[in-house]
């Protein structure tokens, strides 16, 4: 059974139907997903290849590219799950995000799920010296800037 800190869980609400929502969160990621180094790699192009089995990466200026992540589930308009490591990652760490889009009326409730952060050392380069609830609160926090954009990018795409 994993801990209440395994796992971090934010939601938005954005204008648009699910379908739409889904493919502006994934056709679209390099335009929502955040720069620099809190959120990812300066420059580079951030993409998902689409489908099952597909990857998260990111191609850098120098033609390099580095992958977050693999597509695990790959269902547009309900949910997308795919692995998540950052640069100061060892080989095998990893941790998983899944993304659910549920209908709310004429907008979608985008609910992120990232968990996995137990299998990562308390002294962990990712952790930034925080444990338990600091550290939830400091990927809650994360996620919810990541949220605002996407949601800031559906209301410009949709008027």
């Amino acid at each position: 059974m994993s801990s209440p800190t395994d796992s971090v869980v934010v939601t938005t609400v954005v204008t648009a139907d699910p379908d739409t929502t889904f493919a502006l969160f994934t056709d679209e990621v390099d335009a929502w997903w955040k720069t620099g180094p809190r959120f990812r790699g300066p420059g580079g192009t951030l993409r998902f290849e689409p489908g099952e089995g597909g990857r998260l990466i990111q191609q850098d200026t120098d033609g390099s590219e580095f992958e977050f992540g693999r597509i695990s589930v790959w269902k547009p308009g309900e949910r997308l799950v795919f692995g998540w490591r950052n640069r100061n990652f060892a080989s095998g760490e990893i941790t998983e995000v899944e993304v659910q889009f549920e209908a709310a009326g004429a907008s979608t409730r985008v609910t992120v799920i990232h968990r996995g952060w137990d299998a990562l050392r308390p002294d962990h380069p990712s952790r930034h010296g925080l444990e338990g609830s600091a550290f939830s609160a400091m990927m809650g926090v994360w996620w919810g800037d990541q949220a605002l954009a996407l949601r800031l990018l559906v209301k410009q795409r949709n008027g």
